[in-house]
C-alpha cells in the first residue's frame, strides 16, 4: 500500500490553505473527483469577512454573525474565528493578494445581507474565489501533489482509528495510508434541484464520515440564497449578494420592493429572511427581480454575474435580473473541535464539510471562505506538532456484491423530491415521506458491501442519498423554525431548542440524539 503523511480529499480553499500550510518535510496528497478549477471556492461570488474598518471590531462582527445564526452559534469558538480574520486579510496582502481598493488606497470594504457594517474585502469585484484559489495555487510547495480525477469512495478504520483511503480512477481501484486524513470536500447543493453548487458538490465527505463512524451535527440547517439566476423556470447560477450590497433591491413584476416593512435590514437582511419571503411571494404568483438601474458601471463591478447574464440572454441594459432562491450553504456537517479532529482518531473536517459551530443555524454573509482560512491554518500548525507514527493496521476487504439489492434512482429524482420534502419549508408529513422513500433503498445493506465494483455515478448516487437521508432525519427531529430550518408545522423559535443540537452517528440504532 501507497504511504503518505497527510491526505487531504478535496481541493477548495481549506484544503489548499491547509496544504500551503504543512512544514515541508510533510508528504501531502491532495485527492481531487475532478480537477482544483471545478468546486464551490472557484465560483465564490462573495469576498472574505473581516472587521478591519476603522469603525469596525471583531465582537461587532460576531454580533452580526450570532444574529444571524439565531443565537445556535458556539460563542466561544466563533468569536476566536472573528478576532483571527484581520490577521488573515493581513497575511494575505503581505503575501501580494491583490483586494479591491478605494482611489484613496485604502481596501474598498463592502457591505452584504446580515452585516451592520462594510467588512467585506473583495477581490476583482466578484471573482474573489477564483483569484483566491490563484493565489493558494501558487503557494503550493513540491512536497503537496495534487491528483486530479481521483475519487475517494471509502475511509479505512480500524479500532475506532482512520489510517486511509480507497479511491478510484479511470484505470484502477487502490488504497493510500495515512496518520492523518482530512475531509475537504464542501457541501451537499447538488442534492437539491435549484442551487448555486457546483456540479460535484454531492454531499461525499458527509456520507464518507458517516459510515466511518463520525458524529455529524445540525444537518438539517441548510441555507438557501435568496438570489439565483431564474430562467424559464430553471437557476442556472448565483447573482452575489453584493449586488445588494451595492444598492440593488429586490422587486416584483410591477416593481413593487417586496423586503420594504419586512426586516430593519431590508434587502440586506440575513439570508433566510430574504430567500423566505421571496419564496412566498413566489407562491402567491410573483415573479421576482433584482433592479440594478441605480448601480453605476454594473458589468465592470460585476463581471462575473454580467457573463452569467449574457450566457443566458438576460438584458443588463434594461437593469433588471429574473431571481429565485437556491441551496447554497449547510450550516451543520461533521462534527469537530476547534483544530478540525473529529470523533474518529486521525480523521479531520474542514471548510463546509464541518461543523465547527461558527455558522449556528444560518451562514453570516462572507464567513465561509474565512472560516476556511482560518481553521485550515490552525490544523496545519497542529499537524506540524504531531510526532507522524507507523500506521499497524492492514485494510480488511468488505464481502462483494454479486447482485444489486435494489435499483438506485436518478439524480433528478432526488433532486425533486428533496426540494419538495426537505426544501425551504418543511413539515413532518412531507419529512416522514422522503425518510421513507431514501429508507426504501436499504443504504445500510449497500455500504456493507465492497463499492470498488460500482462504478463513480453509482457510488456519488448512493453518497446523495445517505446525505440526504441525515438531512432529512434532523430536520424531523427539530420541532421548531431557526434559521435555514423553517416548518411551517412548527413556525416559531424555540428557547429550549436554541442550544440543543441534533447529533447523528452510526451505530446499532440510528436515531438521533440530542446534546
Amino acid at each position: 500500500m501507497e504511504r503518505a503523511d497527510v491526505i487531504i480529499v478535496g481541493s477548495g480553499v481549506a484544503a489548499l490553505q491547509l496544504a500551503r500550510h504543512l512544514s515541508e518535510d510533510t508528504n501531502v496528497i491532495v485527492f481531487t473527483k475532478s480537477d482544483v478549477s471545478n468546486g464551490n471556492s472557484r465560483y465564490a461570488q462573495g469576498g472574505i469577512a473581516a472587521a478591519i474598518g476603522e469603525e469596525d471590531h471583531p465582537f461587532a462582527h460576531y454580533l452580526d454573525t450570532t444574529e444571524a445564526g439565531r443565537y445556535a452559534n458556539h460563542s466561544q469558538t466563533t468569536l476566536e474565528m472573528l478576532r483571527e480574520a484581520p490577521g488573515i486579510i493581513q497575511e494575505l496582502i503581505e503575501e501580494g493578494f491583490t483586494c479591491d481598493r478605494n482611489q484613496d488606497g485604502t481596501i474598498d470594504l463592502g457591505r452584504e445581507g446580515g452585516h451592520h457594517q462594510n467588512r467585506i474585502v473583495h477581490s476583482g469585484g466578484d471573482q474573489t474565489g477564483k483569484r483566491l484559489m490563484e493565489h493558494l495555487q501558487q503557494q503550493i510547495r513540491a512536497n503537496v501533489e495534487i491528483r486530479d480525477h481521483h475519487f475517494v469512495y471509502e475511509l479505512l478504520v480500524e479500532n475506532e482509528v482512520c489510517y486511509g483511503v480507497r479511491y478510484k480512477t479511470e484505470y484502477e481501484t487502490a488504497v493510500l495510508t495515512a496518520p492523518h486524513i482530512v475531509l475537504s470536500t464542501g457541501g451537499c447543493g447538488q442534492l437539491y434541484a435549484s442551487t448555486s453548487n457546483a456540479p460535484t458538490i454531492t454531499g461525499d465527505g458527509f456520507a464518507l464520515a458517516y459510515e466511518a463512524g463520525a458524529e455529524m451535527t445540525d444537518m438539517e440547517f441548510v441555507q438557501f440564497h435568496p438570489t439565483l439566476l431564474n430562467v424559464n423556470g430553471k437557476t442556472h447560477g448565483l447573482v452575489t449578494e453584493a449586488v445588494r450590497g451595492e444598492g440593488a433591491v429586490l422587486v416584483d413584476e410591477k416593481g413593487r420592493r417586496i423586503m420594504d416593512g419586512v426586516h430593519p435590514l431590508g434587502d440586506l437582511a440575513p439570508r433566510n429572511v430574504v430567500a423566505n419571503t421571496i419564496y412566498t411571494e413566489r407562491e402567491k404568483g410573483h415573479t421576482l427581480y433584482l433592479d440594478i438601474r441605480m448601480i453605476p458601471q454594473f458589468e465592470e463591478r460585476f463581471p462575473t454575474v454580467t457573463a452569467l447574464c449574457h450566457r443566458h440572454d438576460i438584458s443588463l441594459s434594461e437593469g433588471f435580473i429574473p431571481v429565485t432562491p437556491g441551496c447554497h450553504f449547510i450550516m451543520g456537517g461533521i462534527t469537530t473541535d476547534k483544530i478540525g479532529r473529529t470523533s474518529v482518531t486521525g480523521l479531520y473536517a474542514i471548510g463546509e464539510a464541518a461543523c465547527t459551530g461558527v455558522h449556528g443555524a444560518n451562514r453570516l454573509a462572507s464567513n465561509s471562505l474565512l472560516e476556511g482560512m482560518v481553521f485550515s491554518k490552525r490544523l496545519a500548525g497542529w499537524i506540524n506538532e504531531q510526532k507522524v507514527s507507523g500506521i499497524p493496521y492492514t485494510g480488511k476487504n468488505k464481502p462483494l456484491l454479486l447482485d444489486p439489492i435494489c435499483d438506485l434512482p436518478p439524480r433528478s429524482l432526488l433532486q425533486q423530491k428533496m426540494m419538495e420534502n426537505v426544501g425551504m419549508v418543511r413539515d413532518a408529513k412531507a419529512l416522514k415521506k422522503q425518510k421513507g422513500w431514501l429508507e426504501s433503498f436499504h443504504l445500510d445493506q449497500w455500504f456493507s458491501f465492497d463499492l470498488s465494483l460500482l462504478t463513480s455515478k453509482q457510488v456519488t448516487t448512493l453518497f446523495m442519498l445517505r446525505t440526504a437521508w441525515l438531512m432529512t432525519v434532523s430536520a424531523l427531529e427539530r420541532e421548531e423554525s431557526r434559521g435555514g430550518h423553517y416548518r411551517s408545522d412548527f413556525p416559531n423559535e424555540e428557547t429550549e431548542w436554541q442550544q440543543k443540537q441534533i447529533v447523528q452517528e452510526k451505530r446499532k440504532s440510528n436515531e438521533p440524539i440530542h446534546l
